[in-house]
């Protein structure tokens, strides 16, 4: 059972609390000597040292109050491609869990993919995913829309009433499945073009992913599973690039996984193509060598890639190749993992680990800084989706949509303390260092790890 009183409900849509928010003794972006961040009204009021003196009256007494610990001070996480299971799967992840799962993880506004039963394909289902995950208020739970009905690959949905809904849409995908038909896709372009939003594509060419389940590689010829090439991914990588160059508009790529990937992603950013793509951290840290245990937690689609790929996509983040770092959350039931690994469903749960992955990658092994992580984990993904509020600078007068982190918090991933209903998490028994330590919605709290423990 999840303990919801590290969850702390903030009740109403766009919760804003009444009493203010210091968080003393941090250190924004890991930077220079520790200050203290005065918060009024869910926006950033002060900043600098010895704020909590100089706080007086009424103030001083009712101020909500943070240690920070000399800890680090980001924007709030935004990520662009999760799975909330919601409708049709609540017995493996709800909106609710799952927005506390993210909430744990840092992030306070993430985006839930269409795959769903029913499917995200019209208003009401958007907007009913919109409203219920703001009643809840612990994490701006956007939908993304399909971008055919049922995910069918057949008929485009109304991106226009979805845009206009209250619910806002700004993103469309049938992530789970490709939109193969490059006709349909250029259609699809074309629409999306006049209502400026964003088209995320599984990249799969489904003609040569016909019953694959691992990487065709060696590690796949040992184990006898059927082969998945790199060349389902990338056929689709240029021909997307192309229909972006000659129709205009932005496209996303899930999941990006190969090294071939990477060398079509350089290549269209130097032609100015509205290309963007994500990366998810079990590809930036897991290769297909998890998978002589056969253990149907490491299925995924795209599956775990061999070394040389996660070098490549290392070296692509760092680059700005690759825009930003997305979990692909994919929460499922031990029913669905529990078995042979050819019948085991794809997808891994990656929403409470993945600053932490990301900071032993780059940050403990000195190959970035915390404004890397910043950038990637969530200037960029809210710059790709033009969402307001988040990805904003830790400065005076921006939302106080925030996350502290504590770098040096040695810990180990335990399926049975996460947040998630689900437990296929891919680093059991895999230890960290970095923590979140609180996550900030508009000024209120919506995770402690003080309460946790």
């Amino acid at each position: 059972m999840t303990n919801t009183s590290q969850f702390p409900a903030t009740g109403a849509t766009h919760p804003v609390p009444q009493r203010p928010l210091l968080i003393s003794n941090v250190r924004p972006y890991g930077e220079g000597d520790p200050v203290d961040v005065l918060v009024r009204d869910g926006v950033i009021a002060e900043m600098g040292p010895g704020l909590a003196e100089k706080l007086a009256g009424d103030e001083a007494q009712q101020a909500e109050v943070i240690d920070g610990a000399g800890n680090v001070l980001l924007p709030g996480l935004v990520d662009m491609h999760v799975h909330l299971r919601e409708p049709g799967r609540e017995d493996t992840e709800t909106i609710e869990t799952g927005s506390q799962a993210a909430a744990k993880g840092g992030f306070t506004a993430v985006f839930t993919m269409a795959n769903t039963n029913p499917a995200t394909d019209q208003p009401v289902i958007a907007e009913s995913i919109w409203a219920k995950a703001q009643r809840i208020g612990t994490c701006d739970v956007h939908p993304v829309g399909s971008i055919t009905k049922g995910l069918e690959g057949k008929t485009l949905t109304e991106f226009g009433m979805m845009a206009r809904s209250d619910a806002k849409v700004r993103m469309f995908s049938d992530d789970g499945k490709c939109v193969a038909d490059p006709q349909l896709m250029r259609r699809a372009l074309e629409y999306a073009k006049g209502l400026d939003v964003l088209l995320a594509q599984h990249a799969e060419e489904p003609r040569l992913t016909d019953g694959a389940v691992a990487h065709e590689g060696e590690t796949a010829a040992k184990l006898g599973l059927t082969g998945w090439p790199r060349v389902a991914e990338e056929s689709i990588v240029a021909r997307d690039a192309l229909l972006a160059r000659d129709y205009g508009n932005r496209v996303h790529i899930c999941h990006a996984s190969t090294t071939g990937t990477v060398e079509l992603l350089k290549w269209a950013k130097s032609q100015d193509i509205p290309l963007t793509a994500e990366v998810t951290p079990h590809h930036l840290l897991l290769t297909d060598d998890k998978l002589h245990t056969y253990d149907g937690v490491f299925r995924v689609n795209p599956p775990l890639r061999e070394e040389h790929d996660t070098q490549a996509l290392r070296q692509a983040l760092l680059d700005g190749v690759i825009d930003c770092v997305a979990t692909d959350h994919a929460p499922h039931g031990a029913e669905d993992k529990c078995v042979e690994f050819e019948n085991a469903k794809p997808g891994m749960l990656g929403l409470e680990s993945s600053l932490a992955v990301i900071a032993e990658i780059f940050v403990a092994s000195g190959l970035a800084d915390w404004r890397f992580v910043a950038r990637v984990m969530s200037e960029r993904p809210a710059e790709i989706t033009r969402l307001p509020g988040h990805g904003r600078p830790v400065a005076v007068g921006e939302p106080a949509n925030l996350t502290l982190v504590d770098p040096n918090s040695p810990w180990t991933s335990d399926a049975t303390r996460l947040a998630s209903k689900a437990r296929n998490n891919p680093y059991e028994g895999e230890e960290f260092n970095a923590q979140v330590t609180h996550t900030i919605l508009r000024g209120a709290v919506t995770y402690s790890r003080e309460a946790e423990d």
